[in-house]
């Protein structure tokens, strides 16, 4: 349940939480053309609060705009200061973030052009997303019946709203048989992601991750991860992963805005590894977790960080 916070802002103000309503007539409501984005904003340990990548999330969320030939009637510098406002305004020192683009009420049907674009950017208090025990000892996946679309199927680099229907068949497939998160694969049967998050495989100290050219979202922690492994010393690659791969890794760990870095600890009902947080997925953990919260290190990766 997410936690109601006093103000959402919403085509340029903000308003009550009460008041930030839509017509039954929405465009995107009926057909699924609008975009998204997830971003966090942390507490750290000075004290201070900081928003993860603001200006990469903001740019996706243009490049998905364009994607979906949707034109948005702000700035991106508009934006940006539209999150860091709406957090102020709901006194949040940790939070998540959802700007939301969609096409309002007007005329109806497949093709529309006339209809306005509305923008929201609204907070609320999300702790870790599968959990704080999967973050600690790993979660439990399945390989879903449901493929991840191709990429010429469905724009797969944008994070356009209708697109998510597919992985939430996906979720709720696995969820009732008693899994914590779903992967899928490509129309080929190689591994693309899960439901809502990039995947890694570990083997014999090496990482591995599908490449951004194929059907997988070009995660911003996914980038993050691949800049930290080369940081660590850890060798890290992007190629095409085999179902059976994830079967015998070492380890096997998730990423995404939501999900942070989330180690997976059974994937259908084999043991990855020792079957808890591998030592590598623990490392990137700790350093993603260093930087977005604070505690010391070299790299402090500043430029990642909008502060409050």
């Amino acid at each position: 349940m997410v936690e109601k916070v006093e103000k959402i802002w919403m085509n340029g103000e903000l308003v009550a939480w009460d008041a930030a309503q839509v017509h039954v007539l929405t465009h995107t409501l009926h057909y699924g053309l609008g975009v998204f984005e997830g971003i966090r904003c942390y507490k750290r340990s000075d004290g201070k609060s900081a928003v993860f990548r603001l200006q990469e999330h903001i740019e996706r969320l243009f490049e998905s705009a364009k994607t979906a030939d949707i034109v948005l009637p702000y700035s991106q510098a508009q934006l940006e200061a539209a999150v860091l406002d709406t957090i102020r305004a709901n006194k949040l020192a940790e939070c998540y973030v959802r700007p939301l683009a969609y096409v309002a009420a007007g005329s109806m049907g497949i093709y529309v052009r006339d209809n306005p674009i509305h923008v929201i950017v609204a907070t609320w208090r999300w702790g870790a997303y599968l959990g704080d025990e999967g973050m600690a000892k790993g979660i439990r996946a399945k390989v879903s019946s449901y493929s991840r679309p191709g990429v010429n199927i469905a724009m797969t680099k944008a994070k356009i709203v209708g697109g998510y229907v597919n992985s939430i068949l996906a979720k709720r497939e696995v969820v009732g048989s008693g899994y914590d998160e779903a992967i899928m694969l490509d129309p080929q049967g190689y591994v693309a992601e899960a439901s809502g998050e990039n995947i890694f495989v570990v083997r014999k100290g090496r990482v591995f991750t599908p490449p951004s050219g194929a059907s997988v979202l070009a995660g911003i922690t996914r980038d993050a991860v691949l800049t930290l492994c080369k940081e660590l010393g850890i060798s890290a690659e992007e190629r095409m992963v085999s179902r059976d791969e994830l079967y015998n890794a070492d380890e096997v760990f998730f990423t995404g805005t939501a999900a942070e870095i989330t180690p997976v600890r059974e994937v259908d009902n084999r043991k990855v590894g020792s079957g808890s947080r591998g030592p590598i997925t623990q490392r990137i953990q700790e350093r993603f977790f260093q930087i977005v919260r604070g505690g010391g290190g070299e790299a402090t990766h500043s430029e990642w960080l909008s502060f409050l």
